[in-house]
């Protein structure tokens, strides 16, 4: 007989099924079983929700920062002027964008003035950042220029100027409305230097996605903002976006050529790496802490087929006396416990795409169960829990769930295996 039977043949298959099967003289094996399996299922469910949690956080983060930044930033180191006075930025900056959008890989280089003043209008005030940039410029900011949830028209932005949804919500305005911008650094008198005050209308109002984006950001007309911090003629700083964000790095050495002597480069990964890098540290951690999860959740199968074996002592020396070979007793507990590793992995896999997939409705429950407040966008950044489901996760999810529960079954199968049959019927 066992010469005629192959691996895995159908009567192993019967037989594990039936010993899977709940009885009531069994009753602790079958609970057993099932705390496996709700174990296995959690543990798989919360490493997929993590993973994929943690992978929509690092797209969407990402998308904020490429999609209403600079991907690369060119500023000037500066020079000393017949005074003694250090003068930054480019006089000739037409020129140097001109040059920069040669570069291969560049769609958009855009001269920039940069500011920081104080917007106030109907009581209310708020410390902003002022962007001054053309009217075509500003339309081919991605997340700016052509985002989701603005209001008004672009078009308009030479008439005034544009402002984040964040602003607007502080401020109590909208488009239409007028706001005054107060720079501390204004007109220089006789008696020195007095705060310049200007208002304008609000023509656009955007949303980026990002909360310090929308709560700190206006654009207003590049030769507007010449004018209003006494940069006639100069650029502070050339701002340009590549089509390929991630080999930006591969790009410094030609694009330092095109923006001439003297200039720098501040590129999206310096001013977001040390987040970036810490985001990956957090998700190894991560992994590693729900892989122990997902180790502690197979370990239950230990414990059910060690209990399943000493219950079916008699039922092994019988087998045994049949013909069975230690292998086919083997295969009858593996398939014991890597059932309920398999259906447990299944099931923790559709729990976890359908929480990546429905999480918005899931996270608006939770958050309306708990009165609100659940995210906040002034510490995480970004307004709402993404999720990003990901074929690699998922692989990488199943992969250790399987592997963990096929090798701790095969520690009480083995024990099976060897049981002598003449001590399992010694006392039957």
């Amino acid at each position: 007989m066992a010469g005629r039977t192959r691996p895995f043949a159908a009567f192993e298959w019967m037989i594990a099924w039936r010993y899977l099967r709940a009885r009531r003289a069994e009753g602790g094996v079958s609970v057993m079983t099932w705390i496996s399996l709700v174990g296995i299922t959690l543990a798989v469910f919360a490493l997929i929700a993590t993973l994929s949690v943690r992978a929509g956080f690092r797209a969407e983060f990402v998308d904020t920062i490429l999609g209403a930044n600079a991907h690369v930033t060119v500023y000037s180191a500066g020079q000393v002027s017949e005074t003694g006075q250090l003068i930054r930025g480019f006089d000739d900056f037409d020129p140097v964008a001109e040059r920069l959008r040669t570069v291969p890989g560049v769609v958009r280089a855009a001269p920039v003035v940069k500011g920081q003043v104080m917007a106030t209008a109907s009581g209310r005030s708020s410390g902003v950042e002022v962007f001054g940039m053309r009217q075509a410029d500003l339309a081919t900011i991605p997340r700016i220029g052509h985002g989701s949830g603005h209001v008004g028209d672009v078009g308009r932005f030479d008439e005034g100027i544009a402002i984040g949804s964040g602003v607007a919500q502080e401020l109590g305005v909208t488009v239409g409305d007028r706001i005054r911008l107060i720079s501390p650094d204004g007109v220089k008198t006789a008696f020195g230097t007095s705060p310049r005050v200007s208002a304008y209308e609000v023509v656009y109002v955007f949303t980026a996605g990002r909360y310090d984006i929308d709560r700190t950001r206006i654009y207003m007309p590049l030769a507007e903002a010449q004018s209003y911090f006494n940069r006639e003629g100069r650029a502070d700083e050339i701002e340009v976006m590549v089509s390929d964000p991630e080999a930006v790095d591969a790009m410094g050495a030609a694009l330092m050529q095109a923006a001439g002597e003297g200039s720098m480069l501040w590129t999206w990964r310096d001013s977001a790496g040390a987040f970036l890098r810490a985001l990956t540290i957090e998700d190894n951690v991560m992994f590693v802490i729900l892989s122990i999860l997902v180790l502690i959740a197979s370990m239950n199968i230990v414990s059910g087929l060690i209990m399943l074996v000493k219950n079916k002592g008699r039922d092994i020396g019988i087998l045994r006396t049949m013909g069975l070979t230690e292998g086919s007793i083997l295969r009858v507990f593996f398939l014991c416990g890597a059932s309920t590793g398999l259906i447990g992995t299944a099931l923790g896999v559709a729990l976890g795409c359908l929480f990546a997939i429905y999480i918005d409705p899931i996270f608006s429950l939770v958050n309306y169960v708990s009165g609100g407040g659940v995210w906040d966008p002034s510490i995480r950044g970004i307004y709402a829990l993404p999720a990003r489901l990901q074929w690699q996760d998922v692989l990488s999810a199943v992969s250790l769930s399987l592997a963990l529960s096929f090798f701790v079954t095969l520690i009480p199968a083995r024990r099976a295996a060897r049981m002598n049959p003449v001590e399992a019927l010694r006392y039957e």
